[in-house]
């Protein structure tokens, strides 16, 4: 009797286990232990938009963080940098997670980014965020997320907020499923995009060949070749997108395309310094002090 009453809370107890495990991982979305903090007062502030997508159909979000002092400054106008999410992420990620806000704040100070237009697509395909899927950062069966942000939201952006509107100055970058996405649909739109960027993506999709990166840079003219600006990086512990995005790294060199590529402690996770939303956010100063390198030599 005593043994079945203890098999009969060892069951109930790992049930409750179970129940837990799923309320976090899936439908919370596995929050960070140990997210990065949220610097205060930094005079910038993050506000959800949105816009009617004839390619998708319906009413969509974005997120934009204006420069600061935007309003008193009307004769200035400013480079674009789009920022892609992960999955089961939506167009507050950046900065409900990964804490945007205080990257932009230092790189600011320091002048390593000059003064930018930062925003934040939802890319959610019409089948929702979830973490059992990536979004479809194409046009395909899910819906044209590809056209979404390729091109009708740069009309928008362009349409509503004082652009510097060559390509030179418009930077497309993202994190995990988010950096292919960068790349994949960046490669489409080079009259839109030239400066590119990744964190902890991948560079072939299992859609195919059409929607890998990888293959794509290959079919792309010289002189489309000439035009990109490319930064890389991924975790140590992210063994296969580390080795996807050393592949791509490696293809770029050989065609010659200008990038450069970081292995840096971590990855993906729940904890740590190096893990997760911290390891995100730690190397978003390093891609955007990248992309603060180009917008500079741009101007020049």
């Amino acid at each position: 009797m005593k043994i079945s009453k203890f098999y009969l809370g060892l069951a109930g107890a790992i049930a409750i286990l179970s129940s837990v495990g799923y309320y976090y991982v899936f439908i919370l979305g596995a929050p960070q232990l140990d997210p990065p903090q949220q610097e205060a007062d930094t005079g910038l502030k993050f506000q959800l938009e949105t816009f009617n997508s004839p390619a998708m159909g319906t009413v969509r979000q974005y997120g934009v963080i204006l420069p600061p002092n935007y309003q008193k400054n009307p004769q200035t106008r400013y480079p674009v940098i789009f920022l892609l999410h992960g999955g089961h992420d939506d167009a507050r990620a950046y900065a409900d997670k990964y804490a945007i806000i205080s990257v932009l704040h230092e790189l600011y100070k320091s002048g390593k980014l000059p003064l930018s237009i930062i925003i934040t697509p939802d890319g959610n395909d019409n089948r929702g965020s979830s973490p059992l899927y990536d979004p479809d950062y194409y046009d395909g069966p899910n819906g044209k997320i590809g056209t979404l942000i390729g091109s009708e939201l740069v009309q928008v952006v362009k349409s509503r907020y004082r652009t510097l509107n060559q390509p030179q100055f418009w930077a497309l970058g993202g994190l995990s499923s988010g950096g292919w996405g960068a790349f994949n649909i960046g490669l489409r739109y080079l009259n839109n995009f030239n400066i590119l960027f990744s964190h902890s993506g991948y560079f072939t999709d299992d859609s195919g060949a059409q929607n890998s990166p990888l293959q794509i840079v290959q079919q792309l003219s010289i002189a489309d070749q000439k035009r990109l600006r490319i930064y890389l990086d991924a975790g140590l512990n992210d063994h296969n997108l580390l080795a996807s995005t050393k592949a791509f790294h490696q293809v770029l060199n050989k065609l010659n395309i200008v990038n450069v590529f970081y292995a840096f402690p971590g990855g993906h996770g729940l904890s740590g310094a190096d893990v997760g939303w911290n390891y995100f956010h730690k190397h978003l100063k390093d891609s955007l002090s990248y992309v603060g390198e180009q917008f500079k030599t741009a101007k020049k």
